[in-house]
């Protein structure tokens, strides 16, 4: 499973990066984290709104950080 955090490094950004290695760490699943914070990339996405959590290339949240256990759930259809 690859997780993507898309933002720019602010507040946010670095809480939900946070907030979803204790969603993996509590959920038992093994995944790839990794921050995204080249402008480019982010718009290749379509997101407007930053931070974004996007899971094996799907956005499934923007514009706000979700608490732990919203990603867990996230990740429960989620192929490891």
């Amino acid at each position: 499973m690859k997780i993507e955090i898309l933002g720019t490094g602010c507040a946010k950004c670095n809480t939900l990066f946070e907030v979803a290695k204790e969603a993996v760490a509590k959920s038992g699943k093994f995944a790839q984290i990794d921050k995204v914070e080249d402008i480019q990339k982010i718009m290749e996405y379509g997101v407007m709104s930053t931070p974004a959590l996007v899971v094996d290339g799907e956005i499934k949240v923007s514009g706000r950080v979700p608490n732990t256990s919203e990603v867990i759930d996230m990740l429960k259809g989620e192929k490891d």
